[in-house]
């Protein structure tokens, strides 16, 4: 295959209001004195995992809905100052926004604007085939549209990989996602039966390679029905927020995959590259690199 992008993201593309909250849950209270403040920056989940995957080297793509409005000029200015081709559909209801509520501990609560789509929002089906021909693999966000684009990916030859966040492994909206993907990363969270969430993840769709990351418990890895533990790898510096962690997390497991690296070692990538973006503030993005990433891996497994 001719391409000439390594990762297509497609979907999930937004602005992110971030507040730093004195503890999670909230307490009821009329006011709040917070710091280090309020901030609002591009950056949502299809963001990151294509800012993440550009920072190792691969030639990116994005592509997705976005607003005529100061919110999508946001985004637009993430993309190009990075570096980062961006194909942009318009979004009549304007570009996709949430709030994240940060803890001292690194946990997060989003509250994401519903209000911004429509049931008629989709992904050109021509940009889609175009797009894919040209690419190596497509990450797909659980995004709406996105949905309607995985038979014009299927048609374009290209291996697909989703994450479904917190999916409690029942809610049918996720299955068209994670049905059709090669790789589907996954949160433990809302999860009671982890391991047999993976297996009928695997049973019931395409995936060759089931991921369930576990915060600081690690990761698990589910490959040819055999179900293996990833360690978690300790940040290099203090834990500020997990926000973008398992973007992170998905990025390094792509760099691992599409460089031809076995499984397990692709989920090492991940839980490097998901530490390091512990250590990053929600307000800034900051991904590691490749040189940086495959120093960690190396002095990991020296010391293991």
């Amino acid at each position: 295959m001719n391409t000439e992008t390594d990762v297509l993201v497609l979907g999930g593309a937004g602005v992110d209001t971030i507040v730093y909250v004195p503890e999670l849950p909230l307490p009821y209270a009329d006011s709040y004195m917070v710091r280090p403040g309020i901030e609002t920056r591009a950056g949502q989940t299809g963001d990151f995992v294509a800012l993440g995957v550009s920072a190792l080297g691969l030639r990116t793509h994005h592509l997705d809905m976005i607003g005529d409005d100061h919110a999508g000029d946001l985004v637009r200015a993430l993309h190009r100052d990075r570096g980062i081709a961006l194909t942009e559909v318009p979004l009549p209801g304007g570009t996709k926004r949430a709030v994240n509520l940060v803890g001292p501990d690194g946990r997060r609560l989003s509250l994401y604007d519903d209000s911004r789509s429509r049931e008629e929002d989709r992904l050109p089906p021509a940009t889609v085939r175009a797009l894919a021909a040209r690419s190596r693999h497509a990450h797909v966000s659980i995004t709406y549209p996105c949905a309607f684009a995985l038979p014009e990916l299927r048609e374009g030859g290209v291996s697909i990989s989703t994450d479904l966040h917190n999916w409690d492994g029942a809610n049918p909206y996720h299955e068209a996602f994670a049905h059709e993907a090669d790789i589907v990363f996954l949160s433990t969270t809302a999860l009671t039966d982890t391991e047999g969430t993976m297996r009928r993840t695997a049973e019931r769709g395409r995936a060759g390679a089931v991921v369930a990351t576990a915060g600081a418990e690690g990761a698990y890895l589910l490959v040819d029905g055999e179900l293996s533990h990833i360690p978690a790898v300790t940040p290099p510096g203090p834990v500020v927020d997990s926000n973008g962690a398992g973007d992170a997390f998905a990025a390094g497991y792509l760099l691992g995959h599409l460089t031809g690296e076995p499984p397990l070692r692709c989920g090492l990538y991940g839980a490097v590259a998901g530490a390091h973006a512990c250590t990053v503030p929600a307000t800034r993005a900051d991904p590691i690199g490749r040189a940086e990433l495959l120093a960690r891996v190396a002095e990991y497994e020296a010391a293991a």
